[in-house]
């Protein structure tokens, strides 16, 4: 049996109306909803829900109406469509959807879409779809590769590009283009097409030092002081990897006393490492692979340029010429030359040894001190066993200094040359040997290192050689030459 109760009206206990019918039409009032009209043959047959707004449990519309526009959410809200949804009949602003998975193959085009295209491997195609007025479709170089391998775009059928029905080859680096369809007789419009290639940094920048450009590179030369400063990184880091030269100053050249004749300086002490990305001529100490690599960030890095050790100015037995003083970049130390012995006298230890002065006992001043690899630079040569004798030269980047013969002076050791600055130059070379009073001189051979003879040569500016020994009663050894930091880079 069905029970049924039936009113026209439903109120409140305060005697205000609820439901109300009258004729077709059924009301519901009251504060939870707003002015909301049931309309229907009957409750149950209900065919329309009539209201100006439809809110959450929390009073926030959800759809609501001001004459003839009708809003969804409120203000900050998010309308989402739900998963598998669709919809249709709002039309497009000009914009797409982008696609943030890569295309790396042959593909077609969906309308209202915009892809990525990555042809790093090989060339491919992007198929158009079907066109049909206002359709629309993006696509961009992702890898920043199309002018190596380009993206061909493919018109659907009979479908026309800018009124032709062929292929359009996209094929510049960087290029995004957009493709409205807008009728049969042009097909697809290009709407947009930009060939900027807005992207980070693919190489670093710096300031420092006396800068000069070659090629795809930047140079800067440290003659003194000063701050190398990366104002910016490159990608990848392969290229924030540097090439560089670090040379010490080299050491004075010492004094003759007496009948003792004053050993050559030893060069400063050089290292040396050249990046893969910076072509140019290196020496034979360049320690890539193996050696010492920096890989630059966005930071300053001060630099220390060593000065050339002070000259033997005697007499004093037993010691030796200014040792030159180190220099530094990064991680990088290169160690000052050792002086030159003072006769008699054992040069000083360094980055390479000072020469043996004549009259003191034959032992060698050690180079590559402290010991780095590849070593940066080598031992001081000897004096000549005769009485009287001529003093030893200072060692070198590359060679040891020679020891005297007899009453002659020796040749420091070779230095070495390297083409980083962009033009071929010899750096920590010894310096000569000193000879006896009235002996033959033999000029260091040891590239920018002093020759001895008479007051010693001084080693050039600002290449770590090591200054000459001195020959005559009265004389000075020569001073050493300073040092110089070099850095080097791809900047484009």
């Amino acid at each position: 049996m069905t029970s049924k109760i039936k009113v026209d009206n439903i109120e409140n206990q305060c005697g205000g109306a609820v439901i109300t019918k009258c004729g077709g039409t059924t009301t519901i009032a009251g504060t939870n909803v707003n002015a909301t009209t049931v309309t229907a043959t009957n409750v149950v047959g209900s065919t329309a829900v009539k209201s100006n707004a439809i809110q959450a449990s929390d009073g926030g519309n959800l759809v609501s109406q001001s004459g003839t526009t009708i809003t969804l959410g409120a203000s900050g809200d998010t309308i989402e469509l739900a998963s598998g949804a669709s919809q249709s009949g709002f039309g497009r602003t000009g914009t797409v959807d982008w696609n943030t998975t890569p295309k790396t193959a042959t593909f077609t085009a969906v309308s209202g879409d915009g892809f990525f295209a990555n042809t790093t491997g090989s060339a491919f195609n992007m198929n158009l779809p079907a066109g049909t007025a206002g359709a629309i479709v993006s696509v961009a170089d992702y890898a920043a590769t199309w002018d190596s391998n380009p993206l061909t775009v493919v018109p659907n059928g009979s479908d026309k590009i800018g009124g032709v029905n062929a292929n359009t080859i996209l094929n510049t680096e960087g290029q995004s283009v957009t493709f409205v369809f807008v009728d049969s007789t042009q097909g697809w419009i290009n709407t947009m097409d930009s060939t900027s290639n807005a992207r980070g940094a693919a190489f670093m920048t710096a300031t420092g030092g006396s800068i000069a450009t070659v090629g795809n590179c930047k140079i800067h030369t440290f003659t003194g002081p000063g701050t190398f400063t990366v104002c910016s990184v490159g990608t990848p880091s392969t290229n924030n990897i540097v090439s560089y030269l670090v040379v010490a100053g080299g050491g004075g050249g010492g004094r003759r006393n007496n009948a003792d004749a004053g050993g050559g300086g030893g060069g400063g002490g050089f290292r040396e490492f050249k990046a893969d990305t910076t072509p140019y001529t290196a020496s034979p100490l360049n320690g890539n692979p193996g050696g010492t690599s920096i890989t630059v960030t966005a930071t300053a890095f001060p630099i220390t340029v060593g000065a050339g050790g002070a000259p033997g100015t005697g007499p004093s037995p037993g010691t030796f010429a200014g040792i030159g003083g180190n220099s530094i970049f990064s991680t990088v130390t290169s160690t000052g030359g050792g002086g030159g012995g003072q006769g008699p006298g054992l040069g000083g230890n360094g980055g390479s040894g000072g020469g043996n002065a004549g009259g003191t006992p034959q032992q060698l001043a050690t180079g590559n001190t402290p010991p780095v690899s590849p070593p940066q630079g080598n031992n001081g040569g000897l004096r000549s066993p005769s009485p009287d004798s001529a003093a030893g030269g200072g060692g070198g980047a590359t060679a040891v200094g020679a020891t005297a013969s007899g009453t002659t002076s020796a040749n420091g050791g070779a230095g070495a040359t390297t083409s980083i600055t962009n033009s071929s130059t010899t750096y920590s070379g010894g310096g000569g040997g000193g000879a006896a009073p009235g002996r033959p001189v033999s000029p260091g051979s040891g590239g920018a290192g002093g020759g001895g003879g008479g007051n010693g040569c001084n080693g050039s500016t600002n290449t770590g050689g090591g200054g000459g020994g001195s020959q005559g009663t009265g004389t000075c050894g020569g001073t050493g030459g300073s040092g110089i930091v070099v850095i080097r880079y791809k900047f484009q």
